[in-house]
This record gives C-alpha cells, sequence and structure tokens, in this order.
C-alpha cells in the first residue's frame, strides 16, 4: 500500500513539475514575440525616416547634405559597432528612467531599439538606393515634389526590398532578445539561462532552443511570402 501511494505521489509529482514548465514556456514564448515585435515595431518607426534621409542627402541623393549625411552615417556606424550585449548594460540608467525598471521583457525593448534602428535605417537606405534611377527622374520632370518622390515612388517601388528586410530585421531583435535573458532581460533566453544554465536543466535548454528556432522560421517564412506576394516583377 505505502509503495502505491508513493507511485500516486510521484506521479503528482512529475505532472505537476511538467504544468509548471509548460507554463514557464508558454509565458517566455509570449514574452519573446512581444519583445521581438514590438522592438521591430519602434526600429522602423525610427529606421524608416533614418533610412530616408541618408538616401536624400546622399550626394547621389535627391537633396545632397554633406554635414548632414556624415553625422546620420557616423552615427549609425558607432551604434552599429557596439555589442549587444554591452549597449545593453551601458544605457541602464536610460532604460531606468524610460520605464522604470532596468529588468524584465518590457526594459528590454529600449536596448533593442537603440540596437536595431540604426541596423533598419542602413537597410531601408539600401532598399531606396535600388530604385531604378530612371523611375525618380521620370517623377522629377513630371514636377513631383520631395515628398511625392518619397511617399509615392521609392517606398511604393522597394516595398518588396523593404519586406525582405523585415525579415532580416525581426531574426536579428528575435536572437538579441534571446541574448538579453542573460542580465534578466525575459522571455525565452532569461528562461535558457536561469533554468537550463544555472540549474543544468538540460530539458528546459532544449526546449528553449527549439522554440527559438521555430518562432525565427515561421516569422521569417510569414515575411518571406509576404514580400514575395508583393513583389510587382511576379506579376
Amino acid at each position: 500500500m505505502n509503495d502505491g501511494f508513493q507511485q500516486f505521489l510521484l506521479a503528482l509529482h512529475v505532472d505537476d513539475r511538467f504544468a509548471r514548465l509548460g507554463q514557464l514556456l508558454l509565458d517566455s514564448t509570449l514574452e519573446t514575440l512581444y519583445m521581438t515585435l514590438v522592438s521591430t515595431l519602434f526600429a522602423y518607426l525610427l529606421g524608416i525616416p533614418l533610412g530616408i534621409a541618408l538616401t536624400v542627402t546622399d550626394k547621389q541623393g535627391l537633396r545632397p547634405c554633406a554635414p548632414f549625411y556624415r553625422i546620420l552615417d557616423v552615427a549609425c556606424n558607432l551604434l552599429r559597432s557596439v555589442p549587444f550585449i554591452i549597449l545593453l548594460v551601458v544605457i541602464i540608467p536610460f532604460t531606468r528612467f524610460l520605464v522604470g525598471r532596468s529588468y524584465g521583457s518590457t526594459a528590454t525593448i529600449v536596448p533593442l531599439v537603440l540596437s536595431a534602428a540604426p541596423f533598419v535605417g542602413r537597410m531601408v537606405e539600401s532598399s531606396l538606393k535600388e530604385v531604378d534611377h530612371g523611375v525618380v527622374e521620370a517623377a522629377e520632370s513630371m514636377g513631383a515634389s520631395l515628398w511625392q518622390i518619397i511617399f509615392k515612388v521609392l517606398l511604393p517601388e522597394a516595398r518588396t526590398s523593404l519586406l525582405i528586410g523585415v525579415t532580416i530585421a525581426v531574426g536579428t531583435i528575435l536572437g538579441y532578445s534571446a541574448m538579453a535573458g542573460a542580465v534578466g532581460g525575459g522571455g525565452l533566453g532569461d528562461l535558457a539561462i536561469q533554468y537550463g544554465y544555472h540549474r543544468y536543466d538540460t530539458l528546459i535548454m532544449m526546449i528553449t532552443l527549439v522554440l527559438l528556432v521555430l518562432i525565427a522560421q515561421l516569422l521569417q517564412t510569414a515575411g518571406m511570402k509576404m514580400a514575395l506576394s508583393l513583389d510587382r516583377r511576379k506579376h
């Protein structure tokens, strides 16, 4: 009778462990998606104007301005050259000022955006510079203003390349969000560090790894399909 009761308690313990593990994984996955998608949104809100400004003020741009371009160019290069984990720690006071604390998923969004925005700006610049100059010159000859050329020519013509850039940015930000787990950033990275590494729980480590790969693949596949569906060259 005692053996049966002990086996019953053991089964309850195992079930309870898997229930807690499932809840932890669900919460961490939602946190990772929250950090990745929100950070991508804000990175593009900053990165698109930055990319447009870099394109327009370049020496071959619509409104060349070497001093302004040089300032933006240097700023982008400096921010991109700082490793994310170092940036995450260096701006802790700024993060705490903005969101009230320096740990957790919401706090991690701040360094994610600052790190990703210059990267996004460069990708937007590259996409816009791929637009056929003949199309731009035709719009200018028809009397289109600078803003009309930007919003009715450059951005629409570059939309496929821009969407492909989004998939690249999402994958990069997802990797950064996992890296933030080393300092309590929340999400699957934090779960892998706190439970998989510090507590030597190989099961959690492997599950979080698989989930991160699956999320990256799903987001990339969805982004590429959307980009291809909007590619004018396919129609």
